[in-house]
């Protein structure tokens, strides 16, 4: 099994471009088994997760081709299957959106659970809410989802947690059904608006995505069309992270520099100096780092997949900082390894990390939990004195595209081996 190797030390300098959205991908693809037609999708990230999906589509009977590794053409018409329960859908989380799109086409769904990164609980017992709103009826058999219903009907639904899942699940559910659905509390992240203009371009008709409050009038068709996927949010600030925390100077390109708005702010506060441009962030940390204070919240806060990266890079902040992870319970699972390479962090009642900043890091030997404490790992590689080897890089490449070779052309001395 492959791992990746990072000798420390070096600081990144140049340019790196950043690949579509992992989490607007994984859900514009079920979203095309929806439509009518063929869609071109456009800026692909290249990763596993895409290929994983892409194959379940091709197994319930979609033609999905790609033209080149970032574009795939979709055609749905040829679906036949509304199970999806191959052994590949249980290796991601996405494969939920499967259940919306799938209820949505056939009004019935047979999905495998969800699996994914291993970091607390992750319900999706808004989901079933939703579902169940718009008349289905679900249930769960041996780790089986299954939901059907006569007839999909507008409702309002009034989601008792900011759920980025089960607000897109419902807007795809929603799209085709009879009348309108009114989604209050809905999640307001970047990604969900992709969706939604993805879905409206195809003909839907969705309103207010990107606010607290998303109306979807059901429409009798999708047809096709070409849609280009938005930036990563997430491989961004993971990139302006392992400038930071090398000392480096970056510039972070193809980006929408108003979705990194937040973590901008915070690396402002940490000493960072941080240039906009139309679609890039200039990156440069020329001096000491300073200890701040990070909560993660929904959108516009500060994202929760940013909170591993943001912890190794505030674990080198001269001075005390704090990190509350107020989205998932039991994200510091990586926070024993990081340790051991010489960090100062205390986690306080599973939520909240202490942190004592540290001028020095020593290589280790490390294994990647889940895909953002990967990340952050290799950001501690970065830093640290002598190798680090980071194991389970399954993980990491879930979400981030030839991540060695981006770093590579930054000037880390990164390979795998």
């Amino acid at each position: 099994m492959s791992k990746l190797c990072i000798r420390g030390g070096k600081r990144l300098t140049g340019d790196v471009v950043i690949s579509g959205a992992k989490n607007a991908a994984v859900a514009i693809l079920p979203a095309a088994l929806l439509v009518d037609g063929t869609c071109e999708i456009e800026n692909l990230p290249y990763i596993n997760d895409v290929i994983l999906l892409t194959d379940a589509m091709k197994s319930l009977g979609a033609i999905a081709e790609f033209e080149d590794k970032h574009t795939v053409n979709v055609d749905a018409t040829t679906v036949y299957s509304y199970c999806a329960t191959d052994e590949c859908i249980g290796k991601m989380r996405a494969s939920y959106y499967l259940i919306g799109a799938l209820l949505g086409r056939f009004g019935k769904a047979k999905v495998a659970m969800p699996g994914g990164c291993n970091f607390g609980k992750r319900p999706i017992d808004q989901h079933i809410k939703g579902f169940e709103a718009l008349g289905a009826t679900v249930t769960i058999q041996e780790d089986t989802i299954y939901a059907v219903a006569d007839k999909l009907v507008g409702t309002h639904i009034y989601l008792d947690v900011v759920s980025v899942g089960a607000t897109i699940n419902i807007m795809l559910a929603a799209v085709l059904a009879e009348g309108t659905t009114t989604i209050e509390n809905a999640a307001k992240e970047p990604h969900i608006v992709d969706v939604a203009n993805f879905l409206n371009m195809m003909g839907a008709s969705i309103k207010g995505a990107g606010t607290d409050v998303i109306r979807v009038k059901g429409v009798p068709k999708l047809q096709g069309g070409k849609y280009s996927i938005i930036p990563d949010q997430i491989e961004a600030g993971t990139y302006m992270m392992a400038a930071a925390i090398t000392g480096g100077d970056v510039y972070v390109r193809n980006i929408i520099p108003e979705h990194m708005e937040s973590v901008s702010l915070k690396m402002r506060e940490m000493g960072v100096e941080i240039e906009e441009g139309d679609d890039y962030i200039h990156v440069a940390a020329g001096k000491d780092l300073i200890a701040t204070n990070v909560k993660t919240l929904p959108h516009p806060g500060f994202p929760t997949d940013l909170q591993p990266q943001m912890t190794v890079l505030l674990s080198t902040a001269m001075g005390k900082s704090t990190m509350l992870e107020s989205v998932f319970e039991n994200r510091f699972q990586y926070i024993e390894q990081l340790n051991h390479m010489g960090t100062k962090i205390n986690v306080v009642n599973g939520n909240k990390a202490e942190i004592e900043g540290v001028s020095h890091l020593t290589g280790s030997n490390l294994i990647a939990t889940d895909l953002r404490a990967g990340a952050c790992m290799i950001l501690a590689g970065l830093k640290a004195d002598g190798e680090t080897y980071i194991d389970d890089i399954k993980y990491i490449d879930r979400g981030y595209e030839s991540v060695e070779d981006k770093l590579r052309a930054l000037g880390a001395d990164v390979s795998r081996v």
